[in-house]
């Protein structure tokens, strides 16, 4: 049985879910998003609470089960909080600015990095904390990593871009023979 699956998703105030041929339809506003699940699994809209089931019992029914309640799950609280994530830049000279729809990042190298910030996305820098916010949970997720991956942080002064809550296990140098 999957855990995740078997929880109901109670469906917040303002956001309208339509089920039809398993596509989810959710709505807020002007901004509509779908989820094919391309009947893998049972849904059901009952009382505001969306619920999920199996199709089978055959392994592959249950994994669906699970992965299409939490992709749901993720839509619908994109549409009514959203998702961020925060990167903090460390190190001399390493700083970012926003030119328009344009990240631009001075990480150390030669040239500064030119990141187009996608549709949807919305980015802040304070001080030295770079904020990306958006209603797609992978998408902001997966733009953090992209950037974080420009300069990692090293682990000797613990210069780069790394998240704010990730700790950074510090190497201690070289040290001189006597």
């Amino acid at each position: 049985m999957s855990r995740v699956g078997k929880k109901p998703i109670a469906l917040p105030s303002g956001i309208e879910v339509k089920v039809e041929d398993g596509v989810i339809y959710a709505t807020k506003g002007k901004k509509t998003v779908e989820l094919n699940t391309f009947n893998r699994v049972n849904i059901s809209l009952q009382n505001n609470e969306l619920s999920f089931s199996a199709k089978g019992d055959a392994a592959s029914h249950r994994a669906f089960w699970g992965t299409y309640r939490a992709l749901a799950y993720n839509i619908i609280e994109g549409l009514d909080k959203g998702f961020s994530k925060q990167l903090e830049i460390n190190g001399v000279g390493y700083r970012a600015a926003i030119k328009g729809k344009v990240l631009e990042l001075n990480l150390g190298f030669s040239h500064p990095i030119n990141y187009d910030i996608p549709e949807g996305i919305e980015m802040n820098i304070d001080k030295n904390i770079l904020t990306i916010k958006g209603m797609d949970k992978q998408q902001v997720g997966q733009i953090a990593a992209n950037i974080r991956e420009f300069r990692p942080p090293e682990p000797y002064k613990g210069k780069g871009v790394k998240y704010v809550d990730e700790v950074i296990i510090r190497k201690a140098g070289k040290t001189s023979k006597k």
